[in-house]
């Protein structure tokens, strides 16, 4: 099975241009919770909705690659699947969940053209997972915290680009 720094490596590969991971900042939670939302409007009977297995399997995945950082995952999982839950219980729960899928992918498109790279998923389904991980550890890394883990990304994967704007008339 592959380590934590293996899927960050990877993933990170197809997400090297800074307006791109900008872009995941926004679009990923909003996949996470349009994907929360329409699993909790799909029950599976005995008071259990089809959103409950797959935060379990996915809290599992990031416990499984390292425990602080899973244990911090399932906290941020368990927070989307609530907020998941409480919207799909709206009459128009249903319709929110998908205007967020789709929002959020084209955010993610968006920044997949800045970046002129397919996503990682297309080569990888396990980026799916790994996505909301990325976005997590990427937020952790400007708070300074996993800096060996950072380097080794940046060591195998190639530093983050950023685009400067070129000033008009000048």
């Amino acid at each position: 099975m592959k380590t934590l720094q293996t899927h960050l490596v990877n993933y990170a590969g197809y997400h090297r241009d800074l307006r791109n991971i900008h872009t995941h900042f926004v679009g990923i939670p909003l996949i996470v919770l349009a994907v929360a939302v329409l699993l909790a409007c799909l029950p599976l009977g005995q008071g259990l909705l089809a959103l409950h297995p797959v935060l379990l399997g996915a809290i599992l995945f990031y416990l499984r690659l390292d425990l602080a950082l899973g244990a911090l995952m399932a906290g941020v999982m368990l927070l989307a699947g609530w907020a998941g839950t409480v919207l799909a219980a709206l009459p128009w729960g249903l319709w929110l969940g998908l205007a967020l899928f789709v929002a959020g992918w084209v955010i993610q498109f968006v920044g997949h053209a800045y970046e002129g790279r397919k996503p990682a998923f297309v080569d990888d389904l396990v980026g799916l997972l790994v996505g909301p991980l990325f976005v997590v550890a990427e937020w952790l890394f400007l708070l300074g915290f996993y800096r060996d883990l950072q380097a080794r990304i940046i060591e195998t994967a190639g530093p983050v680009r950023v685009v400067q704007k070129v000033a008009a008339g000048g």
